[in-house]
């Protein structure tokens, strides 16, 4: 381990508690500017540093860590995903990898349940009539949405996220349907009163809301397919708050255009920041620009996890929250 304070280049702008407390314990260079580096930037950037502070925006794949210096050994990333990260390049070039999981977790079901609450009744189609004049006053048949209450909710993986979503829904008066790997413990299921389902397809077809929560990793792309979008009840709304690349995004699209899904509302995009035209023009999805950690409180906690992290291995132990490929 390093004795003097190791360079630190951190790849975005960070809180400035966080940011002014890593000046303090590192040799920091920050990002003033807060734009994404260029790959060219990051280049230069593992080429030099002893840690480097990453986050979703940063593509670092086996060609970048190839272009490593000998004094990279860990890239503490700022965010729980890590699919954006090589983490098994990384690891035989003997790259620590650290993320920062727990701490978005109720940030990110506080917006599942808003997103759910706001695609079924409609306010953003609300907003937007009021904001161009077009209220004239109540009617009995205008804007009407659908009851949350009594409404059956399928969760797609039932780690952190997924289960801080389930407790709120349940005081909501909603159903609880999962599918994940396994079932979590008989506390957890009885508390939520939660029905497990092994096959996906089947859940899909039987619930009203469906809610992504699976961690982004090859296998899980397009978890949601254009055929599994196929089987979903005309009725039914789709919410994804975890990575984009777990739905068919054209998919959706189209069968949101037919009214074969009745709603969408995503927070995260399969090319993002891009995102679909034919997405953006359609009254029945609710769109948010990935803000599913955005409180000050999530991202301030995210920096200090950065920070324990980097001193943790400063101090030649384990950081708490490595990651190893066996956990993707």
């Amino acid at each position: 381990m390093p004795t003097r304070k190791p360079k630190v280049i951190v790849t975005r702008k960070l809180p400035d508690s966080v940011e002014t407390r890593m000046r303090e314990l590192f040799d920091a260079e920050l990002n003033l500017t807060d734009e994404p580096l260029s790959r060219k930037a990051l280049i230069e950037a593992v080429g030099r540093c002893d840690v480097l502070a990453s986050t979703i925006t940063d593509r670092i794949d086996s060609a970048l860590i190839e272009k490593a210096g000998e004094n990279l050994k860990l890239i503490a990333n700022f965010g729980a995903g890590v699919d954006h990260i090589d983490v098994a390049a990384a690891n035989a070039k003997g790259i620590i990898v650290t993320n920062t999981p727990g701490v978005l977790t109720e940030d990110t079901a506080d917006l599942t349940l808003t997103l759910m609450m706001a695609t079924l009744r409609r306010v953003i189609e609300g907003a937007n009539a009021v904001q161009a004049g077009e209220f004239t006053g109540w009617a009995p048949t205008w804007m009407l949405g659908r009851r949350i209450t009594g409404k059956r909710l399928g969760i797609v993986g039932m780690g952190r996220i997924g289960s801080a979503v389930a407790r709120r829904a349940k005081a909501f008066g909603l159903q609880i349907h999962y599918h994940n790997r396994k079932p979590v413990s008989h506390l957890v299921a009885d508390e939520l009163e939660a029905t497990y389902w092994d096959s996906l397809d089947q859940m899909l077809a039987r619930v009203d809301i469906v809610s992504v929560h699976a961690p982004a990793t090859p296998a899980s792309f397009h978890l949601l397919s254009g055929r599994r979008l196929k089987l979903l009840q005309p009725h039914a709304i789709v919410i994804n708050t975890a990575r984009g690349s777990l739905i068919d995004e054209e998919s959706l699209t189209e069968l949101l255009a037919q009214g074969k899904i009745a709603g969408a509302g995503l927070d995260v995009f399969e090319q993002e920041p891009r995102i679909n035209p034919k997405l953006l023009k359609l009254p029945n999805a609710v769109l948010l620009p990935h803000m599913g950690s955005a409180t000050v409180e999530a991202r301030v906690d995210m920096g200090e996890k950065v920070i324990i992290n980097i001193k943790t291995w400063m101090d030649g132990h384990r950081p708490p929250d490595r990651v190893i490929p066996q956990m993707l």
